[in-house]
């Protein structure tokens, strides 16, 4: 019996997918539930699986071709039977009595071919050296201009310079989650009057919370406590205050969201997707944790689902976790902020009359500046920082 293989039903926020990788070929057996396709869409890579076992029939869709939800990609025949492999010549050849002793012919094909010969930087400096072989250059090919007409390093590179050595270039398509990446953000610098403030946060009570609870807390939650549940939820509950942050733009209305469902930016090969966290006023930081680190996991493997990746009001991007120490968050539309962690720095600072060393982080938030006064979108931040300083006071909903 001939079963279809179809798209998923893709919500109304995805019109189309592209096919990105076929795992099986015409002919080859297949089993239920194992991952036959791979289709890319604007958000997330999904996973089209087998629903019965058999046999691949036909593949009515290419690589790199455009299908539409529910189209049909490909028949398979159930219950059938991959055909064996007809047997080759050289299984055939391999069977047969092998003589010991060699014709003068064999003997010359057996000689292994010559290697290519490899440039000798043997007369170069060490400095030289790396430079040829770390773009592929002949000294040879290199006039010398040291003593006695010596290759030197300044020679290397001057030739490189030139249009000498090996210069690789290659062009590549854009994938459809980098397509719809560069298209959001041209979307938000075009469409938004967007600013950015800043402020700087001491976690020294985060970090000793951390090390005096964090033991306990991932024996009790089997999870560690990171930073990321502090900043989600000071950020749930700066949000319930201010409600204007938490809003967005719908044409000439103002939608007021009641609940903070963030988003948080997760960096992966193909892009950075957003999962979101639902209902964050209501979850404890064991359950923030639980969920990050389960968004993390499914990000890496593929295995984020379109809804994962849906209905987010407020963003918090971390950069810190490459190094950054400052910088100028992107609004993600329909949304109207976005919090922006950085890399956590030993800084001297004045505290009680004295000069002490603390860990500070530079916190920033971006916004939309149609709809958020500047005023707001400061007592936000600051109300985040008090929060992140005295961590007691989101324990008890201050």
């Amino acid at each position: 019996m001939s079963i279809e293989v179809k798209v998923p039903v893709l919500p109304e926020s995805v019109s189309d997918a592209t096919i990105a990788t076929w795992h099986k070929k015409v002919g080859d057996t297949v089993r239920r539930d194992e991952n036959l396709v791979d289709l890319e869409t604007d958000k997330v890579v999904l996973e089209v699986p087998s629903t019965v076992d058999g046999v691949l029939k036909e593949i009515k869709f290419n690589v790199g071709d455009t299908v539409n939800s529910q189209q049909v990609i490909g028949i398979i025949e159930a219950g059938a039977v991959a055909a064996a492999p007809a047997p080759t010549a050289s299984s055939s050849v391999a069977s047969a009595p092998v003589t010991t002793a060699a014709s003068p012919s064999a003997a010359v094909v057996a000689k292994a071919a010559p290697t290519e010969a490899k440039a000798d930087t043997s007369a170069l400096s060490p400095a030289g050296r790396f430079v040829a072989e770390s773009n592929n250059v002949n000294p040879a090919d290199v006039t010398g201009t040291g003593r006695r007409g010596m290759v030197t390093k300044e020679d290397l590179v001057n030739h490189i310079k030139g249009g000498g050595g090996a210069r690789p270039e290659q062009r590549v398509p854009m994938t459809r989650i980098r397509q719809r990446i560069a298209e959001r953000m041209m979307q938000s610098k075009n469409s938004i009057a967007m600013l950015t403030s800043f402020n700087e946060v001491n976690l020294s009570k985060v970090m000793a919370m951390r090390k005096e609870l964090g033991e306990p807390f991932e024996k009790t939650h089997s999870i560690k406590l990171g930073f990321m549940s502090f900043f989600a939820k000071a950020a749930a509950n700066a949000l319930q205050k201010y409600t204007v942050v938490n809003s967005s733009v719908d044409g000439t209305d103002v939608i007021y969201h009641g609940f903070a469902d963030i988003s948080i930016a997760v960096a992966t090969e193909k892009g950075l997707v957003t999962p979101v966290l639902r209902n964050v006023e209501n979850m404890s930081f064991a359950e923030i944790e639980n969920a990050i680190a389960g968004y993390a996991k499914a990000a890496r493997e593929g295995g984020l689902k379109l809804e994962d990746l849906q209905g987010g009001t407020f963003t918090i991007t971390n950069g810190g976790t490459f190094g950054s120490l400052m910088s100028t968050p992107i609004v993600n539309p329909p949304q109207s902020a976005i919090l922006g962690m950085h890399a956590i720095k030993e800084r001297p600072i004045a505290e009680n009359g004295q000069i002490v060393i603390a860990p500070m982080m530079y916190i920033a938030l971006s916004y939309d500046h149609r709809i958020i006064d500047g005023k707001d979108a400061v007592l936000f931040l600051v109300d985040i920082k008090n929060q992140l300083e005295n961590p007691h006071r989101m324990l008890l909903g201050l």
